[in-house]
C-alpha cells in the first residue's frame, strides 16, 4: 500500500514506532509474569489479582495529568523519561531476584510505578504521532500503533512463560533492557516534538480546568460526546462476553493447550486485522465502519449460548477483532485530525481514560452472572448488553455523517482562539 511505503521513508516515524514497539512487548510481557510471580511468592489468587490491578491502576489514573504534560511539554523527552525510568524499575526487579531478595511490596510498587509511566508515555506518543505523520496517512500509522499492540499481546505470553521457566527474575532483566532498548531507539527521532507554543493569555492558575480541558472539548463536539458514552460501554460488555467464554472452557474442563490455541487464534485475527486495516478505513466511511465494527461481535458470539469449547470461543471474537483494528485507528484517526494541536494531548488521553474505566469492571460482571444464572442465560444477557450497547453510535448522526479519510483530512483541525483558553473552545 502507499501509505506504508511513505511510512518506511518517514524516518521519525519509524524510529518512534520501533522504539514504542520494543517497549510494548516488554509490558506484555510483564503484565503476564507479574501475577504468576505475586502467586508464586504468596500462593494467592488475591495478590495475583492485585499485581495486575496496580498496574492498571496507575496507568488509568496517570492519563489525564499525562494529557496536559504531553500539551505542555516536549513529547521526545517525556517518552524517553517514561522508558528510562521503566528500565531502571524493571532491573531493580531483576537485580532483587538475582540476589534472592525479591518481595512482594517491591512488586506491587514497580507494578504501580510502570503503570504510572505507561500512562504517562502514551498521550506523549499520540501527540507526536501527529507531529510526524500527515493527516493524510494517519489511519496508517494508527493502523501500525494497533498492529504493534496485538503482535506483542500475542508474543508477551509466550515469551513470559519461556522466561519464567529460567528463573522467576527473568521476565524483569528482560523487561529492563526492552525499556533501555527503547530508550536509545527513540534517540533516533530528529524531529522537534515539543508541544505548540502555549498562548500567553492561556491561565496556568486553574489545573484543575487544564486536566479537564480535554474532558470538556470532547464533551461540547457531538461525535466526541457519542465516543464517550460508546467506548467504556462497548468495552464492559466485549470483555465480559470474552471472560465469561473463557471462564465456561476453564469450568468445562478443556486443556490449557487447547484454550491456548484458541486465544492464539483470537490474537492472529487482531495481526491480520491490523495489516489490512489501511484499506478498510480508506473505502468504508468512518462511520459506518465504527457502527459495523460494534456490530460485528454480536452474530457470531449468539453460537456461546448453545455451545461451550475454545473453537466457538474463537469464532465468536475472530470478526470483531478482525475489524476492530480498522475501527480503532480510523475513529483516533479522525479525532487527530480534528482536533486542535494545543488540545491533542488532552483530548487523546481523556478519551482513553474513560474507555477504560469499565474494563476492570468486566471480569466481575462475567463472574457474578455466570454464579447467579447458568451459562447460557448469562451469554444471552452479555449480548443483550453488547447489542444495546451497539444502539448508541448506529443511532447518533454525528458518527454515521463521518465521511471517509479523503474527505475528513481535506478539513484539518485549526488552531483554537489567540484570545480564548483551548479549554473554552466552542464546537
Amino acid at each position: 500500500m502507499p501509505s506504508y511505503r511513505a511510512l518506511a521513508r518517514n524516518h521519525d516515524f519509524t524510529a518512534l514506532w520501533v522504539g514504542a514497539t520494543v517497549a510494548e512487548l516488554g509490558t506484555r510481557v510483564s503484565i503476564f509474569a507479574m501475577p504468576l510471580v505475586a502467586y508464586a511468592m504468596t500462593d494467592s489468587a488475591f495478590w495475583a489479582a492485585t499485581a495486575e490491578a496496580v498496574y492498571l491502576i496507575g496507568m488509568v489514573g496517570m492519563l489525564l495529568p499525562a494529557g496536559v504534560i504531553a500539551d505542555r511539554g516536549d513529547r521526545l523527552r517525556i517518552m524517553r523519561l517514561a522508558h528510562g525510568s521503566g528500565a531502571v524499575a524493571y532491573a531493580s526487579l531483576g537485580v532483587a531476584g538475582l540476589l534472592g531478595s525479591l518481595t512482594l511490596p517491591h512488586l506491587l510498587v514497580v507494578a504501580l510505578l510502570t503503570g504510572i509511566l505507561n500512562g504517562l508515555f502514551v498521550p506523549a506518543e499520540n501527540s507526536a504521532i501527529r507531529s510526524v505523520v500527515p493527516a493524510e496517512h494517519l489511519p496508517t500509522a494508527l493502523s501500525q500503533q494497533q498492529a504493534r499492540q496485538h503482535i506483542a499481546a500475542l508474543l508477551g505470553g509466550p515469551l513470559g512463560g519461556m522466561l519464567l521457566g529460567i528463573t522467576r527474575w527473568a521476565p524483569f532483566a528482560a523487561n529492563a533492557i526492552a525499556y533501555a532498548a527503547g530508550w536509545l531507539l527513540l534517540a533516533r527521532v530528529r524531529a522537534d516534538l515539543s508541544a505548540p507554543t502555549t498562548r500567553k493569555t492561556e491561565s496556568r492558575a486553574k489545573p484543575l480546568a487544564d486536566l479537564l480541558a480535554g474532558l470538556g472539548y470532547s464533551w461540547r463536539q457531538p461525535f466526541l460526546r457519542t465516543l464517550l458514552l460508546y467506548n467504556p460501554a462497548m468495552n464492559l460488555a466485549i470483555n465480559a462476553l470474552l471472560f465469561l467464554a473463557l471462564l465456561r472452557v476453564v469450568e468445562a474442563g478443556f486443556p490449557a493447550w487447547q484454550i491456548g490455541l484458541a486465544e492464539a487464534a483470537i490474537g492472529a485475527c487482531g495481526v491480520l486485522g491490523a495489516v489490512v486495516a489501511p484499506w478498510l478505513i480508506d473505502r468504508v466511511p468512518t462511520g459506518w465502519l465504527t457502527i459495523l465494527v460494534s456490530w460485528s461481535f454480536v452474530p457470531l458470539a449468539i453460537p456461546l449460548v448453545f455451545w461451550t469449547h475454545p473453537a466457538v470461543m474463537a469464532l465468536a471474537a475472530s470478526l470483531g477483532l478482525f475489524l476492530n483494528p480498522a475501527g480503532n485507528a480510523g475513529l483516533a484517526a479522525y479525532r487527530m485530525a480534528t482536533t486542535p494541536p494545543m488540545l491533542i494531548g488532552r483530548v487523546q488521553s481523556a478519551a482513553q481514560f474513560v474507555s477504560m474505566l469499565t474494563i476492570p469492571l468486566a471480569p466481575a460482571l462475567a463472574g457474578g452472572l455466570l454464579g447467579a444464572v447458568s451459562g447460557s442465560t448469562a451469554v444471552m444477557v452479555i449480548i443483550g448488553l453488547t447489542a444495546a450497547a451497539c444502539m448508541v453510535p448506529t443511532l447518533a448522526r454525528p458518527v454515521r455523517s463521518i465521511p471517509r479519510p479523503a474527505h475528513w483530512v481535506a478539513s484539518p483541525a485549526t488552531e483554537p482562539e489567540p484570545d480564548r483558553p483551548a479549554d473554552l473552545q466552542p464546537s
